[in-house]
């Protein structure tokens, strides 16, 4: 049994504990931990797209306050702008990497994944990003981070949605 075959099998734990989250703040924790856990890496950010502002912006960084990105801007903005999953294993000569960001916060980032999350309408809501993988990211790292942003883009929209109700 290979490490996707485990993850899967714990996935429906997992959805288990996220329907219990009551808010985008209590969840992403949730995520993040289980995505760095199956992946095998250090960090994982969910980016929310807004689309008024045109930016993305996370407040789970792992360790980092929030950070906001035009949504056309690094890697996260080129998974936006193509509307697909982006492994780069040398994150540093990618044409696409912030760099400005890892000088702001001390962090060194080696490689990076990225899969955009899509609603049910098939509108973007944002981006799972997955740092520092030990060793490459590869073709099954992929197939998992398109899975897992799928099955986690419920729990976004329902609770964006929720948000918009309580704010009226």
């Amino acid at each position: 049994m290979n490490k996707y075959s485990k993850a899967y099998t714990k996935l429906a734990q997992f959805g288990r504990e996220l329907l219990d989250k009551p808010s985008l703040m209590d969840g992403l924790p949730l995520i993040s931990q289980y995505a760095k856990d199956v992946i095998g890496a250090q960090r994982c950010s969910i980016f929310i797209y807004d689309t008024q502002k045109n930016e993305l912006w996370t407040t789970l960084a792992d360790g980092v306050e929030k950070i906001v990105v035009p949504s056309d801007k690094g890697i996260v903005g080129y998974t936006i702008q193509s509307q697909e999953p982006c492994i780069e294993n040398d994150a540093y000569s990618s044409p696409h990497f912030l760099a400005d960001i890892d000088k702001q916060t001390g962090y060194i980032t080696k490689n990076i994944g990225t899969s955009p999350i899509f609603d049910s309408q098939k509108k973007i809501l944002g981006v799972l990003q997955i740092l520092n993988k030990e060793g490459d990211f590869v073709a099954e790292d992929v197939k998992f981070m398109t899975f897992f942003s799928h099955y986690i883009s419920g729990f976004l929209e329902l609770v964006n949605l929720y948000e918009k109700i309580k704010k009226q």
